[in-house]
């Protein structure tokens, strides 16, 4: 019978014809010969019969630390406020980003990267510098890579607003390599799959966390669904062709009802309210 390991354990039998063979050549062995030689056979099978048990917890313990890798860390996490709602959140890494109303951000950090998806609404970024973790938004269209810096995103319906406050921006419609990059101190826009070359605007000047907006050739629709976030009444959607009526200019966002007049009176639609909404008529 072989032993684990390869070797052949010794019989009573085998011993005893071992050692009258080494009497035979050698002259009679000593009663202290004979016991130290049984001494040795004992100790060689016990040596033979650990060794396969070592080797196997040896095998164990270096596959639970080197064999088998060690899952990601993950850590998701959703933020949303309501229409009229604001609010400024700190993330793990120390970043923090500001919601606007009605506003939906879903965060996933993972040991290698830094992921956001901005479902609805608009947000301010403020992100920890970061060099092994990038921060990737990913908002309608749009894929926004960073690794430090501050920047806005504003998803409405048609389009996807960036403006960079510090740093710079990977400005990407998404699945296009055609991007661009965007640096402190100017915005762009994705629509319909291409990205707007980069334009200058004051990054002093209060924006939407002051209660103010730079439309910039904003389309009158667009612009109605950012006032709708402020909350209180409601204000319908318009319809074409007053829907892409682009407007220009800075505007308090705190009275929409009264913003709202006074653009119609330059575009020739009026503001009728009714049954807690705001509705935009044409004069025709």
């Amino acid at each position: 019978m072989t032993a684990a390991g390869g070797a052949t354990p010794v019989s009573e039998a085998a011993l005893a014809d071992a050692l009258q063979t080494a009497a035979m050549r050698c002259g009679r062995l000593s009663d202290e010969q004979v016991r130290s030689l049984r001494r040795r056979r004992r100790s060689a099978i016990a040596a033979v019969a650990t060794a396969p048990v070592a080797i196997a917890l040896l095998f164990m313990a270096s596959d639970g630390f080197v064999g088998t890798p060690t899952a990601p860390r993950v850590a998701t996490r959703m933020f949303a406020t309501r229409a009229g709602e604001r609010s400024t959140v700190t993330l793990a890494d120390g970043s923090t980003v500001a919601l606007n109303g009605a506003t939906r951000l879903r965060i996933v950090y993972d040991d290698g990267q830094r992921r956001a998806e901005l479902l609805a609404g608009q947000a301010f970024f403020d992100v920890r510098h970061d060099v092994a973790r990038p921060f990737v938004v990913r908002a309608g269209a749009s894929e926004t890579r960073v690794l430090g810096t501050a920047f806005d995103l504003d998803l409405t319906r048609t389009q996807v607003a960036l403006a960079v406050y510090r740093g710079a921006v990977g400005f990407n419609p998404v699945g296009s390599p055609r991007g661009v990059v965007v640096r402190a101190g100017y915005r762009s826009a994705v629509r319909r799959g291409v990205a707007a070359a980069p334009t200058k605007f004051d990054p002093v000047l209060p924006d939407w966390r002051k209660g103010w907006i730079d439309t910039a050739g904003m389309r009158l629709d667009d612009l109605v669904e950012i006032l709708d976030r402020q909350g209180g009444v409601r204000i319908a959607r318009p319809v074409e062709p007053l829907a892409s009526t682009t407007i220009f200019g800075r505007f308090r966002t705190d009275h929409p009802h009264q913003l709202l007049k006074a653009i119609g009176s330059g575009f020739g639609f009026t503001v009728v309210e009714g049954q807690g909404a705001l509705t935009l008529k044409t004069a025709d």
